[in-house]
């Protein structure tokens, strides 16, 4: 058994009041999909609660469905800084749980994700849901988008696997210091 040729992606949308996941199948080359789904952190008023739970849901996750790949929506400008700021830990903590597991982690911006699912660097969370429904023959679509920006992560992982540029990879703490030590000093 040389290359393994099946590999199980989890794409995460991290956000502070909801994270939505994702979970395809990539058997040769073609992808089955698996789970979608989201945390609803709003119920939390404590900040540091909803991390926890996103780490602690994170690892669940890699726990039941053991994933080869990470995919990470991370959005790199935003609004305020205290949003930003907020978003960025949630995104941190998500990636910890990965990394705490040795899984390599891909960081994909918004507009590479739709324009990997749709064409347009300028989709709405309509098209891209949409897109993804006929992609992955999915009965229906929830209700709340947020768990199809997670999907959509990993099936933009899925098309750049093949490509050399795609954006910022770990593979677990070592090279994520390496390729951070301007952030630790």
């Amino acid at each position: 058994m040389g290359t393994k040729t099946e590999k199980i992606i989890l794409g995460i949308d991290p956000g502070t009041t909801i994270m939505g996941f994702g979970l395809i199948k990539v058997v040769g080359k073609k992808m089955q999909f698996l789970q979608l789904n989201e945390l609803q952190l709003s119920k939390y008023d404590n900040h540091y609660v909803r991390l926890k739970h996103i780490f602690e849901r994170t690892i669940e996750l890699i726990e039941t469905f053991h994933p080869d790949e990470i995919a990470i929506e991370a959005p790199f400008f935003g609004k305020n800084v205290q949003s930003m700021l907020k978003l960025g830990r949630a995104q941190g903590v998500a990636m910890a749980a990965g990394l705490s597991r040795d899984i390599p982690i891909t960081e994909y911006s918004p507009k590479k994700i739709k324009m990997a699912i749709t064409g347009s660097g300028n989709a709405s969370k309509e098209q891209v849901a949409k897109m993804l429904q006929s992609l992955l023959g999915l009965k229906e679509l929830p209700k709340n988008l947020d768990s199809t920006d997670g999907l959509a992560a990993a099936v933009c992982h899925f098309y750049n696997g093949n490509k050399i540029d795609t954006g910022k990879s770990y593979t677990g703490w070592a090279a994520f210091v390496k390729q951070n030590e301007n952030r630790i000093k």
